[in-house]
């Protein structure tokens, strides 16, 4: 089933400074609290929570008009609330309407895809959507918005145009900035993966399509070893990051820097600064299969 629907992401900022310093219980259940209250102000605009990712909620309105009121009243909900406060917790938010295919209580397509490239484009107490999004109220005065020029968005030929929608009452003290993104910036990716392995190197951008990784001879990366199942991961740019998904009988693991190695097993792992991965077995009974990242920006 398809219908026209606005997405919307809303990512916490600052939690995972928040685990650093609260540890993982206490840093779950402020994170939970927030997303929670985000869900209330979703459902007081007519929309619906599709799910909780991590530290993000996604959710789905019948209109442009809605969603953009919930994104306001969600930065609003947050920066009056005395404990996100104390903890910094903010959010950032994109969203955009469009063709949503709805399936098994989830949503996929463009719409989706171009909501979470403005998630990404999004910075701490900010909110971004397409101008097109704009475009489609019939009452756009009531809310206040600025032109940050154009960008690209995997599987559309030609760069779109972006706008932040101001959210706070007094605006005095905004920083305001002028074409935050060009055509020509957004064109040059701005988030790149370095692979490396067995003596190969390989370089993805933001604008990659899907790599897989296994025993298939059609993967992207092919890992011969009878532990790799024949589709065994995938990497791809999801909401501003990298992300490894295991899809394989045995797991995977990797580990950050000199960090312990953590495994994982029909779930996915965010890739951040530097580290290793390891298909089918731990890295120390798997030294020939090592595989070798580093994010750069």
């Amino acid at each position: 089933m398809s219908a026209q629907l606005t997405i919307l992401f809303a990512d916490v900022s600052g939690s995972t400074k928040l685990f650093e310093v609260r540890g993982n219980i206490e840093a779950r259940r402020l994170v939970a609290r927030l997303l929670g209250a985000l869900g209330e102000v979703t459902r007081q605009h007519g929309g619906r929570v599709i799910k909780n990712i991590g530290d993000e909620i996604l959710c789905t309105f019948p209109g442009p008009i809605q969603g953009l009121l919930a994104a306001v009243d969600m930065h609003q909900w947050v920066s009056g609330d005395d404990e996100s406060a104390r903890e910094s917790l903010a959010i950032r938010v994109g969203l955009h309407h469009g063709e949503t295919l709805i399936e098994d209580n989830d949503v996929y397509g463009d719409a989706v895809n171009t909501a979470a490239r403005m998630t990404a484009l999004a910075k701490r107490e900010q909110i971004i959507t397409t101008a097109s999004t704009v475009r489609l109220l019939t009452n756009a005065g009531m809310l206040r918005t600025r032109s940050m020029g154009q960008t690209r968005v995997a599987g559309k030929l030609l760069p779109i145009d972006i706008v932040d929608v101001l959210w706070q009452e007094d605006t005095s003290n905004l920083t305001m900035v002028q074409r935050a993104i060009s055509v020509e910036s957004a064109a040059a990716p701005r988030v790149r993966l370095q692979l490396r392995y067995r003596g190969r190197a390989i370089d993805l951008d933001e604008l990659a399509p899907p790599f897989t990784l296994g025993r298939d001879l059609s993967s992207s990366l092919v890992v011969e070893a009878e532990w790799v199942s024949r589709n065994h991961a995938l990497i791809e740019y999801k909401r501003g990051y990298f992300v490894i998904s295991d899809r394989s009988t045995n797991g995977s693991w990797v580990r950050f820097g000199e960090d312990d190695e953590l495994p994982f097993h029909r779930d996915e792992v965010r890739l951040l600064r530097s580290g290793t991965i390891s298909l089918g077995q731990t890295m120390a009974l798997n030294p020939d299969h090592l595989l070798y990242f580093q994010c750069c920006e």
